[in-house]
């Protein structure tokens, strides 16, 4: 008896919904593109900035939402940022220009990144942009460029107690020093407090270190230096699917489920709570000897910085593949797609993007009977395959159809993207309604 399995039905959004099902619209873009490509939804990523902007201020702190650029490389994003009055974490010259380009100020701007090169550094002191300070020759040549040019906006990144093997963060020893130089440069540079990253999705341990760095702000005040900000990085989560399918997929999941008996080394935990804005609000409502970490803050005036990359673009895009072809070898099938799976960047840490995709059927009426299939990229390489669970579709795909991912602007769509085979990258649709319709332009 073949076992019952969890559907892993996406969580959409109602534009999602709507354009999916505008067929007229889908085959116009197809018709264009004439290969893979992405839908962006701006408005939904505006909605969930303003979200988090919103918690800040119901909780009456003081902070910035940094988008983190390098979740998706659009420009789009970016003019809601200005619009917003947001802010942008960028890690490189080409993303500050970009940054700048696209109508966000300098003291909008925030940079990190290892090792920073000399012009980011300068770029960042002309513009003045905040820079996270990653090790101590880094912010010995920010103060000389400082002394040479602009003054600059530092914060200094902690190494956090919890992750002792990172490469990125200052120890303890080095921090100490690092704050001395800071106060022998201060007609320079301008320390503006201290900056971390966490990994994983957990409330607690942010809510635990940006503590534990109020007494570090109170201490560097003491020696002449401003440290009126601590930043507690991202890792802000989201959910992709319901509770119940997540728990139902990690109860059954082995190899059986997968194209060639794949398996995998972890999975992004698609159902997390509290997820986005929703999190940044458990995190300063978390307990502390004066009732919240909100409270602590207000009390010191220090202001909370953020840098949510992907909880930003839930929601706000998905990735459309034409169909090129069907083969069924054994008691699944095996669809093949225009486009790589480097289009899919959870392929390329050993993982899956779990939620299903969906099946766009064009063309002449078909029988409409369920058939499990995998789907493969164009190339030539048995392992460009973009999901190798064998999903379930409500007809036999065939040349023409399109399949549609669900939720893929938060790093999915561009991160490890490439011109294999001297395919064109995929371009960006965004897409925007007009009273009862939408409209489309292609993302410059």
């Amino acid at each position: 008896m073949e076992l019952a399995l969890p559907s892993l039905r996406a969580l959409e959004r109602e534009w999602a919904v709507t354009l999916r099902h505008d067929i007229d619209l889908l085959q116009q873009i197809a018709h264009a593109i004439q290969g893979p490509f992405h839908l962006i939804h701006p408005e939904s990523f505006a909605q969930n900035l303003s979200a988090f902007q919103e918690v800040l201020q119901w909780q009456e702190v003081q902070g910035r939402v940094y988008f983190g650029k390098k979740a998706n490389k659009a420009g789009a994003w970016l003019r809601e940022i200005a619009t917003l009055r947001g802010s942008v974490d960028v890690a490189s010259v080409p993303e500050f220009i970009h940054a700048l380009a696209n109508g966000i100020t300098g003291e909008h701007i925030g940079v990190t990144g290892a090792a920073k090169s000399d012009e980011l550094l300068w770029l960042a002191g002309r513009h003045n942009a905040i820079v996270a300070i990653d090790a101590l020759d880094e912010l010995d040549r920010a103060i000389e460029i400082a002394t040479q040019s602009s003054t600059m906006q530092l914060l200094l990144r902690v190494l956090p107690p919890s992750a002792q093997a990172s490469r990125f963060g200052l120890n303890e020893r080095d921090l100490d020093i690092a704050l001395i130089k800071c106060a022998e440069a201060k007609q320079h540079v301008v320390m503006q407090g201290f900056s971390f990253h966490l990994d994983g999705y957990a409330v607690e341990p942010r809510a635990e270190l940006a503590l534990a760095l109020v007494p570090k702000c109170i201490e560097a005040r003491a020696m002449g230096l401003d440290a009126s900000a601590i930043s507690i990085g991202g890792g802000f989560a989201c959910s992709f699917i319901s509770e119940e399918d997540w728990l139902a997929f990690k109860e059954v999941c082995n190899p059986e489920l997968f194209h060639a008996g794949k398996t995998f080394s972890q999975f992004y935990p698609f159902f997390q709570s509290p997820t986005g804005a929703r999190m940044l609000d458990a995190i300063l409502n978390s307990p502390c000897s004066v009732g919240k970490l909100a409270t602590e803050l207000r009390n010191h005036q220090i202001a909370l910085f953020l840098e949510p990359g992907r909880a930003l673009l839930d929601g706000a895009g998905m990735s459309v593949f034409p169909v090129q072809g069907f083969k069924q070898n054994h008691d699944y099938g095996l669809v093949t797609v225009a486009g790589l799976s480097m289009s899919m960047s959870a392929q390329w840490v050993n993982s899956e993007f779990l939620p299903t995709p969906l099946l766009v059927q064009m063309g002449p009426e078909r029988p409409q009977e369920l058939i499990r299939a995998a789907i493969a990229g164009s190339s030539c390489m048995e392992y460009d395959v973009l999901t190798w669970r064998k999903v379930t579709f409500e007809a036999r795909p065939r040349y023409g159809d399109l399949i549609m991912y669900p939720n893929t602007a938060g790093y999915q769509m561009d991160k490890n993207e490439s011109s294999f085979h001297q395919l064109p990258l995929p371009p960006k649709i965004v897409v925007s309604q007009q009273k009862d319709h939408f409209v489309w332009r292609i993302e410059q």
